[in-house]
């Protein structure tokens, strides 16, 4: 096959501050393909820091651009000690970085995945009307919302973020929370929209998904754990929540499409100096991550050029 027709799909983890390990990762695949990553790659979806991700990469910004803006801006959401400290510096970064961008601004096509928190269903921005699954003649990109709301309710991982409201274009209030508490890994939902809304065919596709890392927990003691997590035991048992939804997720993604060529990366890492947690908000720590991103991509930097190159 010519590779010009191949089908590239890119699909990010949520993770929290684990998204650094992310950015390692497309560092080295955008050094490697010499291009904006929205020039190359057909789709891009992205659950919680990986919607951060993937609407940057989509509106034209570059890895590098992306990692400056992460060191500047996530350690300022995640060092705060409440939900209305995180979720007012989460609304800062999406104004500081997404302006008054929509969903019609994208270059690429792309997914953004949050949770509707009355009815208990996904709901998923996109710019293109043939991801549509249905109800095609109401279609509007993003359902006109702005791409910083939507993704502010992708990151919104609550209760340690308050939910975020959005307005459709057709007037509907609609409360939303983190994409994570339905498709932490979202690549189920890239596929279909590949292979059911836009028709391609499955023997056409790639897709590279990427995760945020797995880490030993860190220690429990006062004098390691900023007090408000000493004080909240749940933020461990969110982020076990939120891995284990990751590695469902990539369990019936083998079962249901394993026909479909997938690079997955998600290295685990076992040592105690690499404890950390999607609130981590140590720039020196965040950048060992991007690091071990680096690292991970280059054990799958052949099988990368194949699909890529």
């Amino acid at each position: 096959m010519s590779r010009e027709n191949l089908f590239r799909v890119l699909c990010l983890d949520g993770g929290g501050a684990k998204g650094f390990y992310t950015l390692g990762i497309l560092r080295e695949i955008e050094a490697l393909i010499r291009c904006p990553l929205h020039e190359r790659f057909d789709l891009i979806f992205g659950t919680s820091t990986g919607s951060i991700i993937a609407s940057m990469l989509a509106l034209g910004k570059s890895v590098h651009e992306i990692i400056a803006l992460y060191q500047e801006h996530v350690p300022t959401v995640m060092q705060h000690k409440n939900a209305d400290g995180r979720s007012g510096a989460l609304a800062n970064l999406s104004k500081a970085i997404f302006k008054d961008a929509m969903f019609t601004d994208v270059k690429t096509n792309v997914g953004v995945v949050t949770t509707k928190w009355v009815l208990e269903q996904p709901m998923i921005f996109k710019g293109n009307i043939a991801q549509a699954h249905g109800r095609q003649g109401s279609f509007v990109p993003g359902f006109g919302v702005k791409v910083g709301e939507a993704v502010q309710a992708s990151c919104s991982a609550y209760p340690y973020f308050n939910r975020k409201a959005v307005t459709t274009s057709n007037g509907d209030n609609i409360e939303l929370i983190d994409g994570g508490f339905c498709a932490n890994n979202p690549t189920l939902y890239a596929i279909a929209d590949a292979t059911i809304s836009m028709q391609v065919p499955s023997d056409d596709i790639r897709v590279v998904s990427l995760g945020c890392g797995n880490y030993p927990p860190r220690p429990l003691s006062k004098f390691t754990l900023d007090y408000w997590k000493q004080r909240t035991p749940g933020v461990q048992l969110l982020q076990k929540t939120l891995e284990i939804n990751v590695q469902s997720m990539e369990q019936l993604r083998t079962i249901l499409y394993k026909h479909i060529q997938t690079v997955r990366i998600n290295q685990s890492f076992s040592e105690p100096a690499m404890a950390t947690d999607l609130f981590e908000h140590d720039l020196k720590k965040l950048n060992v991550l991007t690091q071990r991103g680096v690292h991970s991509y280059a054990e799958h930097e052949e099988k990368l050029k194949a699909f890529l190159c």
